[in-house]
């Protein structure tokens, strides 16, 4: 047994039980972008958030445990990926990825936006053109030190 197996267990679970993301976040008390990342194996739970993702799925003690685990993050299987709605994302960060950079260094000067003390939130917002998808991504700052 290994994270990857609970994860794909927590999948089935959700499938079969006709749950929801944000009905699964809602039990944990966490964001739904939080926990659907946990859920898919790439954050740390605590013990209770383990417990009650174990409730949710019928996890055993075993399973419980990975979840506790540090993950191996970055669950892309390709360099680029394959998925289409992931390589919008890469295309994203391709077409976009130096405007990024160069406005951030600009306003914040020389570092990074975190990915560590992060917060991210998506919605669906209504548009009589097509409904769009908002993604709102929040990093902190992070300075290059001098030593």
């Amino acid at each position: 047994m290994n994270r990857l197996d609970v994860t794909e267990k927590i999948i089935t679970g959700k499938v079969a039980k006709g749950l929801k993301w944000s009905d699964v976040a809602a039990k944990v008390g966490l964001s739904k972008e939080w926990v659907t990342a946990a859920c898919l194996g790439q954050m740390t739970l605590d013990a209770k958030q383990a417990d009650v993702l174990a409730g949710i799925f019928d996890l055993t003690d075993e399973e419980k445990k990975w979840l506790m685990v540090v993950p191996y993050k970055g669950s892309l299987p390709t360099a680029v990926p394959t998925d289409p709605l992931i390589y919008r994302f890469y295309e994203l960060v391709s077409v976009y990825g130096t405007t990024f950079k160069e406005l951030i260094h600009e306003e914040f000067g020389d570092g990074i936006m975190s990915a560590i003390d992060f917060k991210m939130d998506m919605d669906r917002e209504k548009d009589p053109n097509g409904d769009r998808v908002r993604i709102v991504m929040s990093g902190k700052y992070l300075a290059y030190k001098t030593y």
